[in-house]
């Protein structure tokens, strides 16, 4: 025999054997529900940037709190978890459209959005947070100054209503950020947890963070709404496996580890019963 023939030999005999291994990998991972996907075989996420919620890179690749649940989920169901990187805005058309399973950037259980997505199990709180340079606390430390805060969150038409004017809307954090860096507004009025997570990297000099104190002018300062990933809402067994899963990471301590890995508190994971916030 000639030695290009046992090379020959011995390089599809290594073949075999790979691809004997790469089967019985793909055989040892059973599914621990089934439900149909976008794509067969893939979970589909659309997300987009918001650490430490979200995180999002030019090369692909996704992390934060919710890409971690979503990892473990597609993991637990022997999917392949697929990114759909795209603008806030364009996250829940994702799913509307069915270009997309899931969609996660801490969003919350609203009644509007159970009107036309489903909801998960809560995944954990999300505080309503007071950045200032003075350390402000109290609702009532916002009146008569300059105050700018993030459209889409629970506590916007009551602060419109209670600050009037003197209340500015921006599209995203950063130019929130910006803005009150510069002085252009006094107060801002975002995610606790995103504010720490950001100052603990470095971000927003000089500005105090504080958790809102309770006041019944705005409900948002009293009950932390509960943050969630949609999914289609005619996927219903697309929802009841991710609830399930969520639930186990309740139980397990997984979630409050996810929390803690991304500088949360892991106490946000003490969500209590599911509900929905108007």
């Amino acid at each position: 025999m000639t030695t290009l023939r046992i090379r020959s030999l011995v390089g599809l005999a290594a073949l075999t054997v790979a691809f004997t291994a790469t089967a019985a990998t793909a055989q040892t991972c059973t599914p621990a529900h089934k439900f149909p996907t976008v794509a067969e075989g893939k979970l589909t996420i659309a997300i987009y940037e918001y650490p430490p919620f979200s995180t999002a890179s030019s090369d692909g690749k996704i992390g934060g709190v919710d890409s971690e649940i979503a990892k473990k989920f597609a993991a637990a169901n022997c999917l392949t978890l697929v990114p759909a990187i795209v603008d806030p805005a364009a996250t829940i058309q994702y799913v509307l459209s069915g270009k997309a399973d899931l969609a996660g950037g801490d969003w919350y259980r609203t009644a509007e959005r159970a009107k036309v997505l489903g909801l998960s199990w809560p995944t954990y709180l999300d505080q309503m947070g007071i950045y200032s340079k003075a350390g402000y606390s109290k609702i009532k430390d916002l009146e008569g100054k300059k105050v700018g805060t993030v459209s889409g969150f629970l506590w916007v038409a009551e602060l419109q209503k209670l600050l009037g004017s003197n209340l500015k809307l921006y599209q995203n954090p950063v130019a929130l950020a910006q803005d009150l860096e510069a002085g252009r507004v006094d107060v801002g009025v975002d995610s606790f947890g995103t504010g720490a997570y950001a100052q603990a990297k470095g971000g927003y000099p000089g500005i105090k963070i504080k958790v809102a104190e309770p006041d019944p002018r705005v409900q948002a300062s009293i009950q932390a709404a509960q943050a969630n990933l949609l999914y289609t809402k005619a996927n219903t067994e697309l929802g009841k496996a991710l609830d399930d899963a969520i639930q186990q990471m309740h139980k397990s301590g997984d979630l409050k580890a996810i929390l803690k890995a991304n500088g949360l508190d892991p106490s946000g994971s003490d969500v209590g019963e599911p509900r929905v916030v108007n």
